[in-house]
């Protein structure tokens, strides 16, 4: 027998997780402008916990776990990708639509840094900063409530006519605002 269903409007941002595992993964994305026409950006990652899989100990993570002025897998297992159907555009350059691996230059006194690469297909680490298309500046923010799992996120800002990459995790927010280019 044949069934039909009828599925809701897209929404303009969601997220598919993977069950189990020490860290699970996640594919998350979102619509930047207009939901019909604008530039869908996905991002898929491995989301490890703030606390150790062995002891159940919570885990220093900027700084300890993921050490300052480093280049950082950004995830867990797999490397993490980034897709995008139009460009994106930063004040630093252009990252053409396409597929990228991204990682992270953290900093505690200098601004972080957001990494595209055109390396595809790797595991985490090593990390190779070999085949880097861009690196961006990211702004760092104290957050107030504990993110106990690193999270990533792809964000429509309308009254911008853009969109936020963000990196969330333990108590430290980084982001950095783009615009997609036709």
């Amino acid at each position: 027998a044949l069934v039909t269903t009828s599925l809701p409007a897209q929404p303009t941002a969601h997220r598919v997780a993977s069950t189990g595992g020490i860290s699970p993964h996640e594919t998350t994305s979102a619509v930047i402008g207009d939901r019909r026409t604008g530039n869908r950006v996905t991002i898929t990652y491995g989301r490890p916990y703030r606390n150790d899989p062995k002891t159940g100990e919570p885990r220093k993570i900027w700084g300890t776990l993921v050490p300052w002025d480093k280049p950082y897998r950004l995830g867990a297992d797999e490397a993490t990708v980034l897709i995008t159907q139009q460009p994106l555009v930063f004040s630093e350059g252009t990252v053409p639509a396409g597929a990228y691996t991204l990682y992270v230059v953290p900093s505690d006194t200098a601004p972080a840094k957001l990494a595209f690469s055109t390396n595809l297909g790797k595991w985490g680490v090593p990390v190779d900063d070999k085949h880097d298309l861009l690196r961006v500046a990211l702004k760092k923010t104290a957050i107030e409530k504990m993110v106990e799992q690193l999270t990533l996120a792809a964000e429509n800002n309308a009254a911008s006519g853009g969109g936020l990459l963000k990196i969330s995790w333990e108590n430290t927010e980084f982001s950095v605002p783009f615009t997609a280019a036709k």
